[in-house]
């Protein structure tokens, strides 16, 4: 048997005092999505947050690559790609100047790719703008923008169809899809239902692992 992409083993996610989730065995490979699915406050960003490094479980293990994730801290900029609910971008920068500063800290890309990637997402004539003169739905395509540049094919995303337009859902659900089939990997958040799901796509209700 192949190793995962991505393996949770027995986790369990304590927040303010309250267990949200325990037991949860997920196992992903190249070629999946895994869209996390639940009531409010079932505890789907912290389960997003657990896989991609940003907080520690209460119990269990999280492995990328058969790897520990603990122990990979100081790469996992370079093996999964984070984008969360928030567009994660500066107001007081253009988006040319933003994808440019963000992909500093993880990979290098040149400018040429970020004009593509703009122009991708609907933002040609927007380049050297700066974004505090943005629509939302204009922040959230800058902030997914970074799907169309050269980087890791593990993708975690909170809720990436916030404040996007018909056009904009339908191109980003036809994109992640394209992303698995190609064998990329894609875990997300999203209380939109999917019309466009690749073959590895599966969901994870929280409610079965509720305490």
């Amino acid at each position: 048997m192949s190793i995962p992409v991505l393996e949770a083993v027995a986790l369990a996610c304590e927040r303010d005092w309250r267990l949200l989730f325990e037991h949860l065995d997920l196992r992903l490979a190249a070629g999946d999505m895994v869209q996390i699915s639940g009531p409010n406050g079932s505890g789907k960003t912290s389960l997003l947050r657990l896989l991609s490094g940003l907080m520690q479980p209460t119990a269990g293990d999280i492995l990328l690559d058969g790897k520990p994730l603990a122990e990979q801290r100081s790469e996992l900029a370079h093996n999964l790609l984070w984008i969360g609910h928030a567009a994660g971008i500066k107001d007081l920068l253009t988006p040319v100047e933003n994808l440019s500063w963000l992909c500093a800290l993880h990979h290098s890309v040149d400018t040429a790719d970020i004009w593509k990637a703009l122009e991708a997402v609907g933002l040609r004539g927007f380049e050297d703008v700066p974004c505090h003169t943005l629509s939302a739905g204009q922040k959230r395509r800058v902030a997914l923008a970074r799907l169309y540049l050269p980087g890791p094919a593990l993708w975690m995303l909170d809720e990436p169809f916030t404040a996007l337009d018909k056009q904009g859902v339908a191109q980003l659900e036809e994109h992640l899809a394209r992303h698995c089939e190609q064998g990329g990997t894609v875990v997300l958040t999203t209380h939109h239902s999917l019309s466009r799901t690749p073959a590895g796509y599966r969901d994870l209700d929280l409610g079965q692992w509720a305490v």
